[in-house]
């Protein structure tokens, strides 16, 4: 098997010392919405599999990524930070992109590996396609997926298709005729194109082999599904011709695997020693209609600072450790889950490094959260809001192109989001002292970012080994 070596790198000392310390999965889709899942409201996508984990573990209706698209959004929740803190803000890498997330960075594989966890990497990268940037240069013993998005093409990105369409949805052996997509498995290039067609359950398959292998040490798996960004595909057996269920066929093709891999984990008798988080890198790529997702009840979608751009469904699933069957509204992040993960290790964090998590693993049974704050970057890093408590404030810039000038004028929106999750109901000109104290914190917390911002790794730098 392709994980069975892992047991042999590790002592039996360390082994000994973490028996006590949970596995950890995340599973962690692409613009997947917040009304894309049973649990969450969707009346047209069966998920049993995620609904199942609702039913049995804890579910968080108020559940932040740090961007609205994919790479600020993953570098965010590996390292805890938000992406203008490391370097990584602006925008998503492409196949010609000469930098990447920093092997200095303490990520959640960089933790539990020095606890003496097995650790894997199955699914989409997108933090760099160079060896520097990889998944082994930060903390993972292996890598199998693609290195950017199922829409990038190797080595220079040309000569792509649409990215989305219903013809080809009707086509989907389009996947290794128009793309030039690579699957990687740890730094070489194993297929290419990859078939996107069975990438997801491939991905699965892998996964259900990494638990197996090391179900007798601790283990991290990071699960990171190439779907559903367009362009959508799917096995033969989940395909439905009809364009209009093109998401609806992804989604619980995903849900079918995610159940796979649970069945796995049950079945092995690790239920009561593995915590499950299930979640979106960001919102629904709404443009794409039929091929995109919904946000639900939030307003608008992947690429924007509005709720559904950034607010995501999120599961969590611990027997023993994370109460079955709840519900908590508490203000928490992807950003969190490296702090929660040390502490339900019982380790700290390395010292000298400043990082935005919080240890949220007390809203497992309370709503009450260590996180009150939470700024907004736009797509391309640029500070666009805040929200404090239950209050969040906006300040978007729209230009204009009139006779030749172009102007920009800055539009400032304010929400109660504990009355107005949907941000219809703008207060920014009846609560001038809540939108200017937002206004300074949002400001503020920017100027401590900006001032203790941490290089990406470039082509150009001198490779960090870890």
């Amino acid at each position: 098997m392709l994980f069975g070596s892992f047991a042999s790198q590790r002592t039996t000392k360390a082994a000994t010392e973490s028996a006590d310390r949970p596995n950890v999965i995340i599973i962690f889709t692409d613009d997947q919405g917040y009304g894309d899942l049973g649990c969450f409201g969707s009346t047209t996508i069966a998920t049993p599999n995620i609904d199942r984990m609702a039913a049995e573990g804890h579910t968080y209706t108020s559940f932040y990524t740090a961007c609205s698209v994919c790479s600020p959004s993953r570098a965010a929740l590996l390292t805890g930070s938000y992406p203008k803190r490391i370097g990584m803000h602006q925008h998503v890498l492409f196949p010609k992109s000469d930098y990447g997330l920093n092997a200095t960075e303490h990520t959640i594989a960089d933790h539990l590996k020095s606890l003496g966890y097995a650790t894997a990497c199955v699914g989409k990268w997108h933090l760099g396609h160079h060896p520097e940037t990889l998944p082994r240069a930060n903390g993972f013993d292996s890598y199998y997926g693609i290195p950017y998005s199922n829409d990038m093409n190797h080595p220079a990105n040309q000569n792509k298709p649409r990215m989305a369409s219903d013809e080809l949805w009707a086509d989907q052996e389009s996947c290794v005729t128009l793309w030039q997509t690579p699957l990687i498995e740890n730094e070489t290039i194993i297929e290419l194109p990859v078939d996107q067609r069975t990438i997801t359950r491939r991905y699965t398959d892998r996964a259900i082999e990494f638990v197996t292998s090391n179900q007798d040490q601790p283990f991290f798996l990071y699960l990171p599904h190439s779907m559903p960004h367009i362009p959508l595909y799917v096995p033969a057996d989940a395909y439905d011709p009809d364009p209009q269920n093109a998401y609806k066929c992804v989604i619980e093709h995903i849900d079918a695997e995610v159940g796979r891999l649970m069945d796995t984990v049950r079945e092995l008798g690790l239920s009561e020693n593995t915590v499950v988080i299930y979640t979106s890198d960001n919102g629904p790529w709404l443009r794409f209609k039929n091929h995109g997702g919904t946000a639900g009840v939030l307003r608008d979608g992947k690429g924007t600072t509005f709720e559904g751009g950034q607010r995501v469904p999120c599961v969590m699933w611990g027997p023993g450790r994370i109460p079955a069957g709840t519900t908590t509204d508490a203000f928490t992040s992807t950003m969190d889950l490296l702090p929660t993960i040390a502490a339900l290790t019982n380790t700290s964090l390395p010292k000298g490094t400043t990082i935005d998590g919080f240890d949220i693993s007390s809203t497992f049974t309370s709503d009450e959260s260590p996180r009150n704050e939470l700024v907004f970057y736009s797509s391309r890093g640029t500070l666009e809001g805040i929200r404090v408590g239950d209050w969040k404030l906006l300040a978007k810039p729209k230009t204009k192109n009139k006779d030749g000038k172009t102007t920009t004028t800055v539009e400032h929106l304010l929400f109660n989001l504990a009355e107005d999750i949907s941000e219809e109901n703008n207060r920014y000109a009846t609560e001038p002292e809540i939108a200017e104290r937002l206004k300074a914190r949002m400001i503020a917390a920017d100027k401590e970012i900006t001032a203790n911002t941490r290089p990406v790794w470039r082509r150009t730098d001198t490779a960090v080994s870890k």
